[in-house]
């Protein structure tokens, strides 16, 4: 590697390589994360957060609902309700999560922000610049009650 003009002049070097820059690329070569890694960490950090019942848009749940019916099918995809964009050193992450009743929306949602941030920096390298939160629906207490049966 060649030394820059301020190094052979005595000068510290700039810092103006980004945080991720630094952690990812090395003497050696450059580190690589691929989008469905991001994805699948986020979705399980998301799923850390107590208050979070599940993950998804409506459809998408729905869909899943269907697939853990078919015999010697996966469970729900970890990555379910989740959207990354992925660059050399920074990543933005979109979540689609169903709360709890009586969870408060708003500490929900930071404590989410603040273990998917966490979780990603530390696992991957990358900076998360945004983490996004969309709440899509609610979950009641008494909708994994099936009704009881009249009769015997």
């Amino acid at each position: 590697m060649t030394q820059t003009l301020e190094q052979s002049a005595g000068q510290a070097p700039e810092k103006s390589r980004s945080p991720g820059l630094d952690r990812l690329t090395t003497d050696v070569g450059k580190i690589s994360v691929a989008q469905g890694v991001v994805q699948k960490i986020a979705g399980m950090a998301c799923r850390e957060v107590a208050g979070v019942h599940s993950m998804g848009t409506g459809s998408t749940r729905a869909f899943a609902a269907i697939r853990e019916r078919i015999p010697g099918s996966a469970g729900p995809s970890v990555s379910q309700g989740v959207s990354v964009e992925v660059g050399d050193t920074q990543a933005a992450v979109d979540l689609d999560i169903v709360v709890d009743y009586g969870a408060s929306i708003s500490d929900l949602g930071h404590s989410v922000q603040r273990n998917v941030k966490q979780s990603v920096e530390r696992m991957t390298g990358l900076e998360v610049v945004e983490v996004n939160v969309n709440v899509d629906d609610v979950h009641m207490p008494d909708e994994d009650q099936s009704t009881p049966s009249r009769v015997t």
